[in-house]
């Protein structure tokens, strides 16, 4: 990387440090991109030539959370653990509980909000993919366990994957609607939907 790149990437991350520090702080909704580009020590026009709206800023802290997830469950979909429960515990699993490593429950209700409200935007698609990645690294899980006989044969993967991504999705937005609600208790309910598909797949 030249210096010119790295001094681009710095003042990036310098943002997105500074931004999330804000959004924990005072909330989303209190933040301007003034606030962040004097804790970043930028200029607000600076700011604006990374990220055209606080949306954005949003949008690419989402984005280092699910491509951190994405990685972590690469390599449970190379080595799954034995059994089809145990698998899907460990990649959905996984999901979960990375999911507050960058963001709060506060600040994944503003970016569901946004996806909701305005679906046709940059925000929107984007998050689309990312979650398009999501439900495919669950497709990929459910081939390899059925490659090694831990699921029955002539089953279709990807449709499956549809199903169980669009359950893992609802229950992670219950979660985080419901401020009081623990990770343990998203875990312990996951569990026992993995569970039951395993007996209802194997």
């Amino acid at each position: 990387m030249g210096l010119r790149a790295k001094h681009k990437a710095e003042r990036e991350t310098r943002i997105l440090d500074a931004a999330l520090d804000l959004f924990r702080e005072a909330g989303f909704d209190a933040v301007r991109i003034e606030d962040i580009a004097a804790r970043a020590e930028v200029s607000a026009g600076t700011v604006y030539n990374y990220f055209a709206t606080k949306g954005d800023v949003l949008l690419a802290l989402v984005s280092l959370e699910v491509e951190e997830v994405l990685d972590q469950g690469a390599a449970v979909v190379a080595c799954p653990p034995q059994g089809l429960a145990a698998a899907l515990d460990a990649l959905v699993g996984g999901y979960y509980a990375h999911s507050l490593t960058w963001l709060t429950k506060d600040l994944w209700r503003q970016a569901i909000a946004l996806t909701i409200g305005a679906p046709g935007t940059r925000f929107s698609l984007i998050y689309a993919g990312l979650d398009d990645r999501l439900r495919a690294q669950v497709s990929d899980l459910l081939a390899a366990c059925q490659t090694r006989g831990q699921m029955r044969p002539g089953l279709q993967t990807a449709p499956l994957a549809d199903v169980i991504f669009g359950g893992l999705n609802q229950a992670f937005t219950d979660f985080v609607r419901v401020e009081e609600m623990q990770m343990a208790t998203l875990l312990t309910q996951m569990q026992a939907r993995n569970t039951a598909l395993a007996v209802a797949l194997g």
